[in-house]
């Protein structure tokens, strides 16, 4: 039987001893979860709630300064960051890793120019930019995503799903040819463990006030996606928040915070959910990441883009049974394109052979074993 081997020793360089999917005999993860923060920015990752925000009229729209200081203003970047992150913090960094924490030198970056929506997820899905993806437009995606591509492998087939926010989702997946199920925008949800619970849920999308018409509530986004898996149970889920780039957009800071603080919450309740499930508990990995940065200053945090600095600054964490703890990487320079890899290489698939383009894996996030 396989042993564990941890050859998994940081250089003062951040060097990490790799395996190849075909080295890894004794994987252990079935599933992959991967969730998307919309334009969720490094800094509130890493460093927490930004002190030159906590304002009405100075660029952070905040309504009500003191208490969303109590919430969430610590002394330390570590504090703050635990603060509006817990689970992130407490579980996925202490058990997994994270990259893109400038303080470690780590650089996470979109490779495909545009900073926005429509490009980004095309590039963490596909692995590869494209440069005739220059709007939001809702056209249907002539790329084949690692998703597709999963779906169509043996094993995979019915068993990957995505529920999103976002009504362009059907697009970027392409939802008509891959025939993925892809639940997005303000769409009725069609499975649920039980009657009352799916008609609840469906009164809730109707009745709902539509703040904005493209872009479902996170909540019950949420909801929706973990009915889904505790029927269905799919192999591969793909969430797809999007309030705090909705609320960013809009200018107003402490709702971004507080859409940050419960779709962290709601990650931990789906991985908590996860673990009392056989097909899932010790068989499951999670991906978190987001599709663009924002800019840094009062007015730019706003928005993002080509012409937006600092917008195409990311980050990406990695947990699973497969994973060794490291918390935050060093010295690495990685790139939006190699989550598609990293997802697949999880589940023992080699997306990159089959599509070369793509990026690598990320490094590090597979322990090595060694067989006696």
């Amino acid at each position: 039987m396989g042993v564990w081997l941890l050859l998994y020793a940081f250089s003062s360089a951040g060097a990490t001893t790799l395996a190849s999917a075909d080295d890894l005999t004794g994987r252990k993860t079935e599933n992959v979860v991967l969730i998307t923060f919309d334009g969720l920015r490094w800094q509130e990752v890493f460093q927490g709630c930004d002190e030159t925000l906590l304002n009405r009229d100075q660029g952070g729209g905040v309504r009500d300064v003191p208490t969303l200081k109590s919430r969430f203003w610590r002394e330390t970047p570590e504090e703050r960051r635990q603060a509006l992150f817990p689970f992130f913090w407490q579980t996925m960094a202490a058990k997994g890793q994270v990259f893109g924490d400038p303080a470690h030198k780590c650089r996470a970056r979109v490779t495909n120019g545009r900073n926005f929506s429509y490009p980004g997820y095309n590039e963490i899905l596909t692995g590869f930019s494209d440069e005739k993806i220059d709007s939001n437009d809702k056209k249907y995606n002539s790329n084949v995503t690692v998703l597709e591509w999963l779906h169509g492998r043996p094993g995979f087939s019915g068993r990957v799903a995505a529920f999103c926010a976002w009504d362009v989702f059907p697009f970027i997946i392409n939802s008509r040819r891959s025939g993925i199920p892809v639940n997005a925008g303000w769409m009725p949800f069609e499975v649920a463990n039980d009657q009352v619970r799916l008609t609840a849920l469906n009164d809730a999308v109707r009745d709902a006030t539509h703040v904005f018409g493209n872009v479902r509530d996170d909540g019950l986004t949420f909801h929706g996606a973990l009915e889904y898996m505790q029927a269905k149970k799919p192999r591969v889920c793909y969430i797809a928040f999007g309030e705090t780039d909705d609320w960013a957009h809009e200018g107003r800071y402490d709702v971004v915070l507080d859409a940050a603080r419960r779709t962290d919450g709601f990650i931990e309740r789906l991985w908590n959910t996860l673990q009392t499930m056989p097909e899932y508990a010790g068989k499951t990995s999670l991906v978190l990441t987001t599709d663009h940065g924002r800019g840094e200053t009062r007015v730019e945090w706003k928005n993002h883009g080509k012409d937006t600095w600092g917008s195409d600054q990311i980050w990406v964490a990695v947990m699973g049974p497969d994973t060794p703890a490291a918390g935050c990487r060093s010295d690495l320079d990685v790139t939006q394109s190699q989550v598609a890899a990293t997802l697949s290489e999880l589940l023992g698939e080699d997306y990159h052979a089959a599509v070369p383009k793509s990026g690598v894996p990320l490094p590090g996030v597979l322990a090595t074993l060694e067989n006696p």
